[in-house]
């Protein structure tokens, strides 16, 4: 894949050599000098300049880790019959499989095979640590609970007809799509449900103020850290998670589109990583469809069929 000195790259280096004090969302990110930072970047431009083309026409897809979104104690969203963890960890498993077959080439690296908790910030160390080429994040979305009240009866009082009122809670199952994420900015007023909820495992870690510094997947403001965070791969990012959004549409599916939004999983990425919603688990005709064998059989088709677009894309430009 061609390595380019993107603006968000520049634009971190800057920050890291003109701000004295940063914000450290994860542990063990030392400040870096002037000095030093200028010296790196030198470096980075002299390296990827010189053989820049070499380099790009000799790179391959080698390793891709999947991630089964959720599980064990971080899985409470639910459908009628199944839970998004189960779900998440099926479509892994499956795209897995299907890769290791007709991708014998490529190594598959899963960070959970089984219904355990995993932290956030684990996650993606396991694809910077395994230096990974793809990271995927399997999810499936769901609906708010919204509170309303509603009258059950009336009673008399004082010879008054008056109404009984109950507090109920419901979640629409209307609502249905495919939608991918990918690290990016958001503005403090478009962190909506779904990355909230994403983003709350966080609080499910038992030192995860020591891992996260104080971030608080509950206070809007703290996002800004995620977005100045983004990876270097935003372009690439993008760029593989329209061709995931195309083969949902070749399958079918409603587009919900591509977006960046401030993610805690893939904020430190270093690699193209992309977080995916394979449908609505609140959807009752959703939820049958991710579950069944011919819903598996496409959702993981369409996510090989775009990796192996990408791979063609990138090891071939």
């Amino acid at each position: 894949m061609p390595l380019k000195v993107s603006n968000s790259c520049v634009n971190v280096i800057f920050a890291l050599m003109y701000t004295p004090k940063r914000p450290k969302l994860i542990k063990n990110i030392p400040l870096i000098s002037s000095k030093a930072v200028m010296m790196v970047f030198i470096s980075f431009l002299a390296i990827f300049t010189i053989d820049n083309q070499a380099f790009s026409q000799g790179y391959k897809i080698k390793t891709i880790v999947i991630d089964a979104g959720h599980g064990g104690k971080d899985g409470a969203t639910r459908g009628s019959f199944s839970t998004e963890k189960d779900v998440a960890l099926k479509t892994a498993l499956n795209l897995g499989k299907l890769i290791e077959k007709e991708m014998p080439d490529v190594r598959v690296i899963y960070t959970r095979t089984s219904d355990v908790f995993v932290p956030l910030y684990d996650r993606i160390g396991v694809a910077n640590q395994s230096k990974a080429d793809l990271f995927i994040s399997i999810h499936c979305n769901d609906m708010p609970l919204r509170r309303s009240t509603v009258t059950t009866g009336y009673r008399k009082v004082r010879g008054k007809r008056v109404p009984i009122k109950k507090t109920v809670y419901s979640k629409s199952t209307s609502t249905r799509g495919t939608e991918t994420f990918v690290s990016g900015m958001g503005r403090l007023n478009e962190q909506d449900e779904v990355i909230k909820r994403e983003n709350e495992a966080i609080l499910l870690e038992e030192n995860y103020k020591e891992n996260y510094e104080g971030f608080d997947p509950n206070n809007p403001e703290n996002y800004i850290v995620l977005s100045l965070m983004k990876n270097n791969y935003r372009e690439a990012s993008l760029n593989f998670a329209r061709m995931v959004q195309n083969e949902y549409v070749n399958a079918g599916r409603l587009n919900r589109g591509v977006q960046e939004k401030s993610l805690a999983v893939l904020a430190r990425a270093g690699m193209p990583a992309i977080l995916t919603e394979i449908g609505f688990i609140s959807n009752p005709e959703e939820e049958e469809y991710m579950n069944s064998e011919l819903g598996q059989a496409e959702i993981t088709r369409g996510l090989l069929n775009a990796i192996s677009s990408y791979r063609k894309a990138v090891e071939h430009n």
